[in-house]
């Protein structure tokens, strides 16, 4: 008598072309999120905000080619934990997806909060709480929808994200342009005109001050590295997702210190000066830029891009914690679910949808420090796990062109990324500890007090 076949295991599905993961990226990153920074790292600077992303974006592209070599050799949508799980050590790859939890699992809630500023601006009768809610249950129906629904509802908001910037950056020329800035003629308030080097240098500019800005800055970038999470439902991963996550965080980049150099121009000075919250700005940004209309269109449209990038924060994080359950480090049946029609992991979707909702509580400067310290343990790990796969374990180190790319490439990385560790906010590093304790407890626990290594997913164990 035959055996009855074993049923078929659900399996993340690949549905995700090059445009797709992009657009995700993009979304995740949301490019507006430069007017919600702007006071708070432009008083951190010293006025060189641009600069400050030159250094961020500089530290992100040479680690984005860090992911692009984990992925080719571990197409897992783990990231950073798979990575240094399967280079370094296992109990090593659970700290870093312990940390990199604290990056993800808050960003949904950025967004939450971002939201929430904008809505309070338009109707400051309304209760806080009521967006709040409403907009954590948006961002988890859609994200219930599958992976596929999410780049095609976040497509078109970003194309128009992406259009309302260049409007915004043409309105501040335009009054750079007329001899205006921020607090009337620029002749009369010693400013600088257009096309100065003033926004990248001058005699107040201090290299600890630019990369403390640029620390904050990694939150800006968070979503270009949270596309690896989605390894395992695009086509073609090996080519895909490699070349996305480039893509994504050079025009960023680029849109950023593009946008933050006439924003400097214009806001020259100490941001106290110009803004009641140096730390909540876009709302005033908008304001003196364009007036009481063009702040009410845009922060109407803003809601609508917060939204987007928290749907995509939401999907990476519900990803990696499906990655951990599924290896059995959390709890498998709830953390290492799938939906079987969906095939998304509706449990994980439905708890940061929960988590989100404690945004109600917390300030916005506050979980940026956060998720600093996950983005900047993630990164840095990313480039010591290149260092272990392709030069201590495969031996990679004998010609030129491994050398620039396993050694060079994630050396340079992991000291650009370490400058911003040196400069890491103490609200950050003391937060990020106590989770960080936290998880080694917990890895004490499952490990039996570090007498065997955490555990691992198995495709013959399926």
């Amino acid at each position: 008598m035959a055996a009855p076949a074993q049923p078929t295991p659900l399996r993340l599905q690949k549905t995700l072309l090059l445009w797709h993961v992009i657009i995700i990226g993009l979304a995740y990153i949301q490019p507006m999120t430069l007017l919600d920074t702007f006071g708070m790292v432009s008083r951190d600077s010293l006025q060189h905000v641009p600069t400050s992303y030159f250094v961020a974006l500089l530290a992100v592209l040479l680690t984005s080619l860090s992911y692009g070599h984990m992925i080719r050799r571990y197409p897992s949508s783990g990231s950073a934990y798979t990575y240094a799980q399967k280079a370094i050590h296992p109990n090593v790859g659970f700290m870093v997806g312990w940390s990199s939890l604290l990056d993800y699992l808050l960003s949904p809630m950025v967004n939450i909060l971002l939201a929430k500023i904008y809505l309070t601006s338009i109707f400051p009768e309304v209760n806080h709480w009521v967006w709040i809610i409403g907009l954590t249950a948006l961002m988890v129906a859609v994200n219930l929808r599958g992976i596929r629904f999410v780049a095609n509802f976040n497509g078109l908001i970003v194309f128009f994200q992406l259009l309302i910037i260049a409007i915004f950056t043409f309105l501040v020329w335009r009054q750079l342009h007329a001899g205006q800035n921020a607090l009337g003629a620029i002749a009369e308030h010693g400013g600088q005109a257009l096309w100065s080097l003033s926004p990248f240098w001058s005699a107040q500019a201090n290299v600890g001050a630019l990369i403390t800005g640029a620390t904050i800055l990694c939150f800006s970038f968070t979503g270009f590295d949270s596309l690896s999470s989605l390894a395992e439902e695009t086509h073609n991963t090996e080519k895909t997702l490699p070349k996305a996550i480039f893509l994504t965080a050079l025009i960023s980049g680029l849109i950023f210190i593009a946008a933050t150099y006439f924003l400097q121009l214009y806001f020259p000075g100490d941001p106290q000066q110009y803004f009641k919250a140096v730390d909540e700005t876009q709302p005033e940004i908008l304001y003196l830029v364009g007036g009481s209309m063009f702040k009410a269109v845009v922060l109407a449209f803003a809601i609508v891009t917060v939204m987007a990038s928290g749907i995509a924060a939401h999907a990476g994080v519900s990803r990696l914690m499906y990655v951990m359950g599924r290896d059995g480090v959390i709890h498998k049946r709830f953390f290492g679910h799938l939906d079987p029609k969906s095939f998304t992991p509706s449990y994980n979707i439905l708890l940061v949808g929960a988590v989100a909702l404690t945004a109600g509580f917390l300030s916005l400067e506050y979980v940026v420090a956060l998720i600093s310290f996950g983005a900047l343990t993630a990164f840095s790990f990313v480039n010591l796990s290149v260092l272990a796969e392709y030069v201590w374990r495969q031996g990679r180190w004998r010609t030129l062109g491994d050398v620039l790319r396993y050694i060079v490439t994630p050396v340079l990385g992991f000291m650009s990324v370490g400058a911003m560790w040196l400069e890491v906010e103490p609200t950050s590093l003391s937060s990020g500890l106590i989770w960080g304790s936290v998880g080694l407890l917990y890895l004490a626990i499952i490990t039996g007090g570090f007498r065997r290594d955490a555990p691992q997913y198995r495709e013959d164990t399926d």
